[in-house]
């Protein structure tokens, strides 16, 4: 599995991504083309695409597995983040301009045999536990600046759960991301 992504197919995820975001916003239906597509972005990746206004998260969505080729799972995910997360209300024109994309290209999930083998900043997290699961991108922990325990509680209670029950009978999967977004990379 690679470790990083040429800059080039970095430009091309970020710009198919804010293609797709504002031709739905302007009331259209975006048709990707793949015929130009390098050949490592249609392999089978996982992938979240993260949107931030102001600095704060807009919206986040994205395929923990390999589900989808790349190309694809970015604009799917692109799309989703921008007018599906129900957490927020969809993207609208007059704020395209402001939205920052990030899109975090995924390794794929593996167990650990503990908790205390999870490393912050490098590990991103799936939390399993009677049928309920939750995931933190490895930035997520650094950009609130928790540790350990408290990232795994904020993990807790995002699957449905109570601050500490991720410290019994729970399952634990980290990956790793290729990170990257606009403003780093010109598009």
């Amino acid at each position: 599995m690679k470790k990083d992504l040429p800059e080039s197919e970095k430009k091309i995820l970020l710009s198919a991504a804010r293609r797709a975001i504002t031709t739905e916003a302007e009331g259209q239906i975006f048709e990707p083309q793949t015929d130009d597509v390098p050949p490592g972005l249609l392999d089978r990746r996982g992938v979240f695409v993260s949107l931030h206004k102001d600095g704060k998260l807009r919206g986040c969505i994205g395929f923990p597995g390999a589900v989808k080729q790349l190309y694809d799972a970015v604009i799917s995910a692109s799309l989703s983040a921008a007018f599906k997360d129900p957490r927020f209300s969809p993207v609208t024109c007059d704020e395209l301009d402001q939205i920052e994309i990030e899109i975090s290209v995924l390794t794929p999930p593996a167990p650990v045999d503990s908790w205390e083998d999870i490393k912050l900043g490098t590990h991103g997290v799936i939390l399993r536990k009677r049928g309920l699961q939750a995931l933190f991108l490895p930035q997520v922990a650094v950009e609130q600046k928790w540790d350990l325990a408290a990232t795994l509680s904020h993990l807790s209670v995002k699957a449905g759960f109570k601050e500490n029950d991720w410290r019994k009978d729970t399952e634990f999967e980290v990956f790793e991301a290729i990170v990257f977004k606009e403003g780093e990379i010109n598009i």
